[in-house]
């Protein structure tokens, strides 16, 4: 596997790459890294494919401005399209999980020459609108905890989070995982509440993160701390303001939406199927692919499954 240092639209972004033939980039979400890709990059550079993994700006080895304004959807999106040229001549597919997934359906809806087809992973596709999601969440969530707007007090996560980070991030990956209890993500705590505060520190961890898997994540946090992973939910309100041109935008490139049947983001409103709508805003939708059992960090909960929904995907396009 080769490691690149490639420029972003505000410094290096870290990019790993391995295989060779046309390019399929990959975008991670919170709190990640170009790691949580591996079990993907092994499968389809096999199929004969070049795939880049990026460390997203304030993640690992790659740029760390601590300004909010950098963290925008539109700033990441200037990143992809960065490294997308510097990969490839051709347009590109995109992969996007989690925070990884707006911001490959941004990059392709203002880019649209540039990439030639987008998988969503368990976050699905909305039009872009003036209205800050944050605003949704503090409405929804007036009364009782919820993490996104817990995170808007700077500096209160990041303390919280780098006390123990081995304990935190086991704390977070099990609490979003098909392992733990239905929405143990979501459960019920007072709006004064800590993110950590009530979360399951499992023993053992599920099979499908190794010690030596989150070793590989702890130390890249320990390394680079929290303040622009979380700068990114801090952005919402910037993203609402940015980009007038995509407003009500529909995605056009070819897409599908894989996710976990488990993942607590299907349940963020009450009675509510966040999972149902995935089709609605796409011009060429391709499926809906709910992956049985499985929690929010579906490629590497199922990778089996989720490489076979992708590599489903790609003969598609490329048929």
């Amino acid at each position: 596997m080769e490691t690149l240092s490639l420029k972003g639209a505000q410094g290096e972004i870290e990019v790993k790459v391995l295989g060779e033939g046309p390019v399929i980039l990959c975008v991670h979400g919170w709190p990640e890294l170009w790691y949580s890709w591996r079990h993907q990059m092994q499968h389809f550079a096999g199929l004969g494919y070049r795939v880049a993994a990026m460390n997203v700006r304030g993640y690992g080895n790659s740029v760390h401005p601590r300004d909010i304004a950098f963290y925008t959807l539109e700033a990441l999106s200037d990143d992809i399209r960065a490294i997308a040229e510097q990969l490839s001549e051709a347009p590109v597919v995109l992969f996007g999980h989690d925070w990884g997934a707006p911001q490959v359906y941004t990059a392709a809806l203002r880019f649209p020459e540039q990439f030639r087809a987008v998988a969503g992973l368990s976050v699905p596709f909305r039009s872009p609108t003036d209205i800050p999601l944050l605003e949704i969440w503090e409405t929804l969530y007036a009364d009782r905890f919820f993490y996104q707007t817990y995170f808007q007090e700077p500096g209160r996560v990041e303390a919280e989070v780098m006390e123990d980070l081995p304990q935190a991030l086991r704390k977070i990956y099990f609490a979003l995982s098909g392992e733990a209890p239905l929405n143990e993500w979501l459960k019920t705590k007072p709006k004064g509440a800590g993110l950590l505060e009530d979360l399951i520190d499992p023993e053992p961890f599920p099979a499908w993160m190794s010690q030596e898997d989150l070793s590989v994540y702890c130390d890249a946090f320990q390394a680079a701390g929290f303040v622009g992973p979380i700068n990114r939910y801090r952005a919402q309100t910037l993203d609402a303001q940015g980009l007038p041109d995509i407003k009500g935008a529909r995605l056009q490139q070819p897409t599908v939406f894989i996710a976990g049947t488990r993942d607590p983001v299907r349940n963020f409103v009450a009675g509510m199927d966040g999972y149902e709508l995935a089709a609605d805003h796409c011009d060429d939708f391709r499926g809906s692919i709910l992956l049985e059992g499985a929690g929010h960090w579906v490629q590497q909960e199922q990778p089996l499954a989720t490489n076979a929904a992708l590599e489903a995907f790609m003969k598609g396009i490329e048929g």
